[in-house]
């Protein structure tokens, strides 16, 4: 499982999945998920993290998994990656593991894998900034590049509607335009790797494969009519990102309120460090 993968490109944001662990001694390992405070069954990813952690460790756990999450569920924001690879850190630290990032890196993203919420989101997010992955993998098998990139953007994104990635990822006829289509487009973005490019590559990709609806090339003219440096497609799901200087955020924001209300809009900076334990 840690060689298979998708190659692809998006911008990690400040914006993303907050995960605190608590565990506690049983007779018998068990573990809950819950996400904004309510129970989520549904959120295989990040117990097959922690059933794959307890399988390092010779005691039994109750452990309790609990995600603030800033972002979308289901719209290609990376929710599952960012809940996964938060679950691998804090989890790994709470139960004294001694595993490297990546090590932790291959496990949410072979869970990723198995559950099929992802197939190559783990490794950016780990790395931050302006991703381009050029060779699939699991992180330490996979090759993550980045365009370089200032600090003066942000990326402003619009949400529409979830798409259950599970369901495209089920069909192998989906897959193989997906990756016959990705293979083009990374090609296309190296041949000239600046943000302009990559995004204008990355629309025409969601055109090609059928996945831009009529709403997303709405918000994409949109983002661009504002004066956005360019707008690409959620992979996957029924939303827009776009990049723009710092100064024109507020302009691009509004021009998406024609289509959208307030809180279907995130304004966020982009994050050039990845996923990381933060201190309680």
């Amino acid at each position: 499982m840690e060689e298979i993968g998708a190659r692809g490109g998006g911008f990690v944001i400040n914006r993303g999945v907050h995960t605190c662990v608590e565990v506690t001694e049983k007779k018998k390992s068990n573990v809950q998920v819950f996400i904004n405070g309510k129970l989520a069954p549904e959120a295989e990813t990040s117990r097959s993290v922690a059933n794959s952690l307890l399988a390092e460790t010779k005691e039994e756990y109750g452990i309790t998994i609990s995600h603030t999450v800033a972002i979308p569920i289901g719209a290609g924001f990376g929710s599952s990656a960012g809940g996964a690879m938060g679950t691998a850190l804090a989890l790994s630290k709470v139960l004294g593991l001694r595993l490297t990032y990546n090590q932790l890196g291959r496990i949410a993203h072979v869970a990723e894998i198995n559950c099929k919420t992802g197939l190559g989101t783990v490794g950016p997010i780990m790395l931050g900034g302006c991703i381009l992955t050029v060779a699939a993998g699991a992180p330490g098998i996979g090759v993550v590049d980045r365009i370089p990139l200032s600090e003066e953007y942000s990326v402003v994104a619009g949400f529409l509607g979830p798409t259950p990635t599970k369901r495209i990822l089920a069909s192998a006829e989906r897959r193989r335009g997906v990756n016959e289509w990705g293979r083009i487009t990374l090609e296309s973005i190296l041949a000239e790797p600046s943000v302009e490019n990559f995004l204008a590559c990355c629309l025409k990709f969601a055109e090609e494969t059928g996945f831009m609806t009529e709403g997303v090339k709405k918000l994409a003219h949109l983002a661009i009519g504002a004066g956005a440096v360019g707008a690409a497609q959620n992979m996957v799901g029924e939303a827009v990102h776009a990049l723009v200087l710092d100064e024109n955020a507020g302009r691009v924001a509004e021009a998406f309120k024609k289509l959208l209300p307030k809180d279907r809009i995130i304004v966020a900076k982009i994050d050039f460090q990845g996923a990381r334990l933060i201190s309680q």
